[in-house]
Order: structure tokens, then C-alpha cells, then sequence
């Protein structure tokens, strides 16, 4: 039986983009921005199937962003964008190599042109979506919430994402942007 991935069918496949702007805190400067370049990899994971009743189609998904001043890596990520036909839920699920994990719930939508939209939030206040983290980042680097927006148009995808850490004394919205190109 094949899967039917819904609204994520379309991201099945590698996107590359070179147009990635990272803005984080600093300790010193407030802020700092870095220019990125980076891959972003969909590969089917297939079907799950929750307590015998709950259908949920899931794409794995493999993120890896190069700071470009010197092609440092900045981040590496790695989670499943899920997709509930029957409730029509949206789902993203993100783990960091940093001590942090988080469950984010949100919306899919396909308008006439074919445009996909995908949008997911979670907060650390959110018994059901919500962030896990590390005592280190609890207490120095604490994640409150996080928000994506992801438009898919034939082969190329933009995102934008916020994550507000409380950080260096206050509260810093941490925000990523780029748009790729499918490459294959």
C-alpha cells in the first residue's frame, strides 16, 4: 500500500539554498547575524500507525547548515514532519544535538496554484506540543517556544522560523530564514 503523504508529498527529496540568513544572541554584540548555506533532506519513513487507531504518515528529515564566513557547521538537525490525514494535523518534530527536543503542532494548506503552506508552533507551556531540554539549557540557554512557516512552490521551498530563548538575561527571538531549490 503506498503512503499517502498528503500536503508533504512535495518535500520528498533534497532542497539546497545558499541565501540562509541566522540571526542568534551574542553575548557581547546583543546579536549576531551569520549567512548560510545549507542542504535540507526529506526522505519517506512511511506509515505509523498509534494504538491501533491513529494514522500518521511521517517524512524523516536531515538539515545541515554552513556558516558561510567559514564553513563552520552551525547547525545539525534531524526530526520527521508528520501528517494526520483524518484530523488533518500537522506535526514536527525536532531534535538539536545540544540537549533539545521538541514536538510542534500546526496546519497544512494547499491553495489553487498548488502552493503548499505549512505552519507548526510549540511552547514550553504546551502540555502536548511542547520542548524538552537539558538542565544546562533550562538554565542558561532555555527555550520557550518556536515557530516555522514553510511555503513549497513546485521545486522550491522558503521557510522562516523564530525560537525565543531566554538567554544572557532576557528574552532574544532567535530567527532563520532561506529559500532552497530541489536538487533531486
Amino acid at each position: 500500500m503506498q503512503t499517502d503523504y498528503g500536503p508533504l508529498q512535495g518535500l520528498i527529496g533534497t532542497f539546497q539554498g545558499d541565501k540562509g540568513i541566522d540571526i542568534a544572541p551574542d553575548k557581547k554584540e546583543g546579536k549576531e547575524e551569520n549567512l548560510f548555506f545549507e542542504t535540507l533532506t526529506f526522505s519517506e519513513a512511511g506509515e505509523v500507525v498509534n494504538a491501533e487507531e491513529e494514522r500518521v504518515a511521517a517524512l524523516h528529515y536531515h538539515q545541515i547548515v554552513t556558516r558561510k564566513k567559514d564553513n563552520a557547521i552551525i547547525h545539525n538537525q534531524t526530526g520527521y514532519w508528520m501528517w494526520n490525514k483524518e484530523k488533518k494535523l500537522l506535526m514536527h518534530s525536532i531534535a538539536i544535538p545540544r540537549g533539545l527536543c521538541l514536538l510542534a503542532s500546526g496546519t497544512a494548506h494547499v491553495d489553487e496554484d498548488g502552493e503548499v503552506l505549512l505552519k507548526a508552533v510549540s511552547d514550553i507551556k504546551d502540555a502536548n506540543f511542547t520542548i524538552v531540554q537539558s538542565a544546562f539549557l533550562k538554565q542558561k540557554a532555555k527555550t520557550i517556544a518556536f515557530d516555522i512557516k514553510m511555503r513549497l512552490k513546485e521545486k522550491e521551498l522558503h521557510y522562516f522560523e523564530t525560537t525565543l530563548v531566554d538567554i544572557y538575561g532576557g528574552i532574544f527571538e532567535h530567527t532563520d530564514t532561506n529559500t532552497l531549490k530541489k536538487v533531486h
